[in-house]
Parts: structure tokens; sequence; C-alpha cells
């Protein structure tokens, strides 16, 4: 069994008939491009909020979503009010007027005016456009408001602790832990070294570069991350505490969880289940040597020749995070991915030839399944083609709502994980040809 890495941001999927400078001016490109992996955008810590949930300008506010009078929602909100005494009373004191209960507060001094950031319990009936124009009323302006959920009833420091413990377990938290931090805004990290060669993103200097909506930092391996949000401009206590958070990961270099488990496949045979990481790259070169051309053809997508160049990056905690399959002998004979791929989240898998179809692409599968839904993804897709029977029939057995996309022999398999289907079900929605 073997599955696929290069996108599907332009579905339907590419054509690929094309020379084999083509493909690999192809392949170079993309990789080029997707160097950025993200977390996925509405990972926050708690489940991503629909538009009628959110409110930014007040002409997109709206009352709380299946909220009636009596009942009490939870709001976040931030607004600038002026540097002066007063200021905050007279907003506390209008909100209180419409019965609205302030249970945190954070303040971020700038050099004109302070940007209060509130966690509020309204009344149900209050709808998002009404607590901006009482805001605005008492002095606020550039005033952001969102439905906030019971996970952010949990203050400031104690989250910040909780980032910085599980970001010193575990490189791969980094970009998730950021996301958590900042909430739902666009992460990038740009390698230094794109895997498709050419130039890499101009650095920047130890302490970051803030600017507006955009801040910069050095990624403690080289290269830039990047935080971006449409709206609302970073302060410079957000900025401090992002800094912070990758020094952390900087001074504690590569760690991966150590944690493995012993399995017996049906034929009797024991393999081990462990995180991979960059140490794991000359093992995995071996086990391209051991692949025929058709599996890594159908897990890269390209020519076989360059599959090498792309281990760095699949094996980079910063990208997602991957899992290794090791013989009772300690050889490595499978790989499975999940990669941050911006707003979705990719899932790929690679078998050694003697290894595929014994059930290790499936048990790959389920647990990389298992890590999306611990870090908020809504949906996993794979790319692959359509005669890779092996990758169809374990995206099958997870038994979740498949949406199947296919064009000139090159699937994409998107299950949601959301759990509106139940298990087993296997709900089938196919697009621009028969599933196969």
């Amino acid at each position: 069994m073997s599955e696929v890495t290069p996108a599907k941001h332009s579905r339907p999927a590419h054509h690929w008939q094309r020379s084999v400078g083509e493909l690999a001016a192809l392949v170079h490109t993309w990789w080029s491009r997707r160097h950025g992996h993200a977390p996925p955008a509405d990972h926050t810590g708690a489940r991503p909020l629909s538009q009628d949930q959110q409110a930014g300008p007040p002409e997109t506010s709206v009352q709380a979503p299946g909220s009636v009078p009596g009942e009490s929602a939870l709001w976040r909100m931030r607004t600038t009010v002026k540097d002066e005494p007063g200021s905050l009373a007279a907003l506390c004191t209008a909100l209180a007027g419409q019965r609205v209960d302030i249970l945190s507060l954070q303040t971020h001094p700038l050099a004109e005016g302070t940007v209060d950031e509130f966690l509020l319990r309204a009344p149900g009936g209050l709808m998002a456009s009404e607590l901006t124009q009482v805001v605005s009323g008492a002095g606020g302006v550039d005033t952001w408001i969102e439905r906030a959920d019971a996970h952010d009833l949990v203050d400031a420091p104690t989250r910040v602790l909780g980032l910085a413990a599980r970001t010193a377990l575990d490189a791969a938290e980094l970009p998730l832990a950021l996301r958590q931090l900042l909430g739902r805004y666009t992460i990038r990290q740009l390698p230094g070294a794109p895997v498709g060669g050419g130039r890499g993103p101009d650095g920047v200097p130890v302490e970051g570069v803030l600017e507006d909506t955009v801040m910069r930092l050095r990624a403690p391996e080289g290269g830039v991350i990047t935080v971006e949000r449409p709206y609302l401009p970073f302060t410079p206590t957000e900025f401090a505490r992002a800094r912070a958070l990758v020094e952390l990961d900087a001074r504690l270099g590569p760690r991966v969880p150590h944690s493995q488990d012993v399995l017996t496949l049906p034929e009797g045979n024991e393999i081990t289940v462990r995180r991979a990481d960059p140490r794991d790259v000359e093992a995995a070169k071996e086990m391209h040597e051991r692949c025929s051309a058709r599996t890594l053809g159908m897990r890269y997508h390209g020519p076989v020749g360059d599959a090498d160049r792309y281990l760095n990056h699949l094996l980079s905690p910063r990208f997602g995070r991957t899992l290794a399959v090791q013989t009772a002998s300690g050889r490595l004979v499978g790989l499975g991915h999940l990669l941050w791929d911006g707003d979705e989240t990719e899932v790929a898998l690679l078998i050694e030839d003697k290894w595929q179809r014994r059930g290790v692409g499936g048990e790959l599968l389920e647990r990389l399944v298992a890590m999306a839904v611990e870090a908020g993804c809504e949906s996993v897709y794979a790319v692959t083609q359509a005669s890779n029977t092996g990758m169809v029939a374990a995206m099958r057995g997870l038994g979740l709502p498949l949406d199947y996309q296919i064009e000139e022999g090159t699937l994409v398999i998107t299950a949601r994980l959301d759990g509106d289907a139940p298990l087993g079900e296997g709900a089938v929605r196919v697009t621009n040809a028969e599933a196969p």
C-alpha cells in the first residue's frame, strides 16, 4: 500500500501526462509552494465557529445562534480605549447596564491607548451588534467580538503554562501551541532551504519582527515562522508571548515522545509503531531503495528519483506528525504522515512492498486520524491514484463519511471527522466520476 503527497490545492486533480522533465518541474514548484505546512486554521482549543457565531466588523454581527431571552452566552471581545483615568471604568459601567458580566480582562498597553480583551457572559437575547454599540458609546474603538465557549474560561497564565508544557514534551506541538495562543489565524513556517530548490525566505533578526497584523519569528531550526490575521493588529504583549514560546522550543532542541505501540498483525508478525523525526531520514532512504518504482510513484506522484529529497521536510515535526513502523529487527517498513495544509490536513502513507496488504496501512491511518481529531481538524484528505486499491480500502476502513474527487486517474479522498455520521456507515459522495 502506498499513498501520495503532492498538492490537491487545485481540485479537480492535476493531469500528469507530462514528460519526466515537466513532472520534475511541477513537483519542485509544488514543494516550493507547499513548504508552508501549517496547523489547521480552526485549531484554537475550542470547536471552530460558524459564520453565524462570529462577529468582526459591526455589520456582520448577529444574535448568538440558538440563544433565547433568559439564557446566557459567552463572548470574547477586544476593543481599544484611551489610556486615561476612567476610560475602562466607563466601559465596564456601560456593560453592566446591559447585565453583561465580565469574567476576565486582559490589558495590552500601546503607545496610544490600551487594548482591552474581555471574556463576557451576556444575556442570550443580546446581539453582538448591540454589544458593539454599547462599547462604542462608552468610548471603545476597533471593537472585535466573537462567540466563546468553556475552553475560554481558563485564565491566560494557566493556558500559557499548559502550552509551554506541551511544547516542552514534543517539538511538533509548537505550531499548534502558537495557534492556541493566538487564535484562528494563519500560521506558516518557511524552511531556510526550500525542498524544490531556489531562494529561501528573507531572514529575520533574533528578536523577530512585528508589523501590524503580521509577526515574523526566527524558526528554531532555521527559516521563518509567519503569523498573520486579517483584521486585528497584534499587540506587543501577544508578540512577546509568541516569541517566548518559540525561544523555549529553540532552547529545548529536537524532541519527540518516546512512547511506542507493539502490535501483532493477523499473520502473527510483531511491528512497532512510534513517532518519527529527522533522525529517521537514513532509514527512510533505505526503505525507499527497497520499494518498487510503482510504490514510490503512487506515493510521490512524480519522478521517483526525487523521493529522497522530500524526507527532511516530511519528517520535520514543524509541518505535521509522522509515524514510523519498524519490524522486530528494527527495520523501517512504513511511514505515515499527518501534514498541516493551511485550513486542511493531509494524510499520506508509504508501506514497503513486502509489507503491503498485511494491515499495516490501516493501523497507521487510524492513528493518524486520531491525531487529527485531537488537533481539532474537521477532515483529512488523501491524494492517491484510482488504481491504489490498498489506500482506498484503508480510507473506507475508517468508517467515516467520505468524499471522492477523481479525474484522469488521480483521486482525492476526504474523510470528515465531525462525527455527523456514525462510524461504520461510510457515507460516500462522488465528484466528477464514480468512486473506485
